[in-house]
């Protein structure tokens, strides 16, 4: 497997990544990292959300060697997110005082049908809203479209970045390594975005509970839906 540069807790290492550059993980959201890049260099295991992206770091070939035998990586003194087991942030979890935060949401009228996006990007006192009309899609390419929406909307991307969704399986493959069986490619998009950050957190929104800003980006999406724009 090819390896990609990437930050873990100010420590540069080489994590285990696909051919699109995007991170593999195992089923409990764990990566493969090495401290150095050499033949037989001792196998990690390190979470997935804790590794940070490097600014024009490339897909390196693996050096080969084999017989590496992976151990429990050592716990960070600070782990940027305060998560279940392998699973996203709540709300209510503390955040970096510097976050941008940014919540999304998808909505698709029939499954597929005419589908479209809210966003609503929250940076101090800046807001940003976006409503989006998607054409003839399914309701998960709603949520993940509007996922990338949002991504795309940040400037500065060394900053902490909470990504609030009702969306598990939008959680699922961009965050805990879940394969993708369809929307693959727009999945790749995203999961390269993600690389471009410097830390990104998923938090996982009850659906329709009354979440101000979720149903906020959930009326956003209808209203696009509505207008066809």
């Amino acid at each position: 497997m090819p390896w990609k540069r990437h930050l873990l807790r100010d420590a540069e290492v080489w994590a285990e990544v696909d051919a699109a550059g995007a991170l593999v993980a195992d089923e409990a959201g764990r990566v493969a990292i090495v401290y150095k890049r050499e033949p037989n260099a001792k196998v990690y295991r390190a979470g997935g959300r804790n590794l940070g992206a490097v600014a024009g770091a490339t897909v390196e070939p693996d050096l080969g060697g084999g017989g590496a035998t992976p151990v429990k990586a050592p716990s960070a003194a600070a782990p940027r997110a305060r998560t279940g087991k392998a699973g996203p942030g709540r709300l209510g979890d503390a955040a970096p005082a510097d976050a941008v935060h940014v919540w999304t949401d998808g909505a698709c009228t029939g499954n597929p049908g005419p589908a479209g996006l809210g966003v609503v990007v929250l940076d101090g006192a800046q807001r940003h809203e976006r409503s989006e009309y998607l054409g003839h899609g399914t309701n998960n390419i709603a949520e993940l479209t509007a996922v990338l929406r949002g991504l795309q909307l940040i400037t500065d991307r060394q900053r902490p970045v909470l990504v609030y969704t009702d969306s598990s399986y939008a959680i699922g493959v961009l965050s805990m390594g879940w394969k993708a069986k369809a929307n693959v490619e727009l999945v790749a998009e995203i999961r390269a975005a993600l690389t471009t950050f410097r830390d990104v957190r998923f938090v996982k929104v009850p659906g329709h509970a009354g979440v101000p800003e979720n149903e906020r980006c959930d009326q956003l999406a209808r209203d696009a839906i509505t207008s066809r724009r």
